[in-house]
């Protein structure tokens, strides 16, 4: 007896399943092309406000790409001038992008050579391999951002030569918001400083991190003050190293007053003193005999001497051993 039981219609499933994804990455598409069109055209407004009363911006060839599954801003360059302040920054080719199923992680590139000018400055010029930032937005503040850059190169143009100012391997930026505090994180790697940025004192080359945290450092960045008059903070570390075993670090609690002077309550940790004392006597040659000698002091304490670091309204004593006074801040 013949089953009653119709077959299944594979050939009409197979069409309308077809016929579903077609329409939904149409859909997608229109979508996608709908926002890239929105964000060009909100750069270019923004770029518009900006070209008024003395400042000037550019994106040159401003597009969005990323089609399908990204959606970000290129430029061929960009420039910021503002005639007012003397002020100009320009740098080469920009990129961004962000995935179409995360859009508040934005990730960006800026290609070098870079140049900026100021009063006070002059004409700086900047080379590097690779410069990257990401950004994780939020309604009102961003929750991190963070920038790394590889074989950075500062120079200043001179008389039609650049003449190298600084340079270093590597280098990290990082800021995080823990509510109302900012936490900030910098690294740095074979750093090198010319002499004519230290009076004259040729420094070796370095590496330096550090880990802080800025008590209201939100309402700081967002009030746009550039003092931190007012505020606290703690310092969980602050190293510079001439290499793997030599250097000193600190670390504790700091705060500045409505006048600029500094309180602070900080531990210093020597590591290594004979090797750093014949890194400073050999950039300090005038006070090389005090240094030897007062290394060689810490240096009975062991190999990696601490001693209380305290500031009070500026006046800085390293143990029972006056500094001086901090200026304000």
């Amino acid at each position: 007896m013949a089953s009653s039981k119709a077959k299944p219609n594979y050939n009409r499933r197979f069409f309308w399943l077809t016929v579903f994804i077609v329409i939904l990455f149409g859909g997608y598409s229109i979508a996608w092309f709908y926002f890239a069109n929105r964000l060009e055209t909100t750069v270019a407004t923004v770029i518009a406000s900006l070209n008024r009363n003395g400042t000037a911006a550019d994106c040159t060839k401003p597009r969005a790409r990323g089609f399908p599954f990204r959606i970000g801003l290129f430029c061929d360059s960009v420039r910021y001038e503002d005639s007012r302040q003397g002020l100009t920054a320009s740098a080469a080719a920009f990129r961004s992008a962000a995935q179409v199923y995360d859009p508040l992680h934005i990730v960006a590139e800026l290609d070098s050579p870079a140049m900026v000018t100021a009063p006070n400055i002059g004409a700086l010029g900047f080379d590097w391999d690779k410069l990257r930032a990401s950004v994780r937005l939020a309604t009102d503040f961003p929750e991190r951002v963070s920038t790394a850059i590889d074989k950075l190169a500062v120079k200043a143009a001179a008389g039609g030569s650049a003449a190298s100012l600084f340079g270093a391997t590597h280098v990290e930026v990082h800021a995080r918001r823990t509510d109302g505090d900012l936490d900030l994180a910098a690294s740095i790697t074979d750093a090198a400083i010319d002499p004519t940025l230290t009076q004259g004192v040729r420094l070796p080359p370095f590496a330096g991190a550090a880990d802080l945290t800025i008590v209201g450092g939100v309402n700081l960045v967002l009030s746009g003050e550039n003092s931190l008059r007012g505020h606290s903070g703690t310092i969980r570390t602050f190293d510079l190293s001439a290499d793997t075993q030599t250097g000193l670090s600190l670390s504790g609690p700091f705060s500045v007053a409505n006048d600029g002077l500094l309180d602070a309550d900080l531990k210093v940790t020597i590591h290594n003193p004979k090797a750093l004392a014949e890194h400073l006597a050999q950039a300090f040659p005038s006070n090389a005999d005090q240094i030897r000698s007062s290394f060689g002091g810490l240096a009975v304490l062991g190999s990696n001497p601490s001693l209380p670091l305290k500031v009070k309204g500026g006046k800085a004593t390293l143990g029972f051993i006056p500094l001086g006074v901090i200026p304000p801040l």
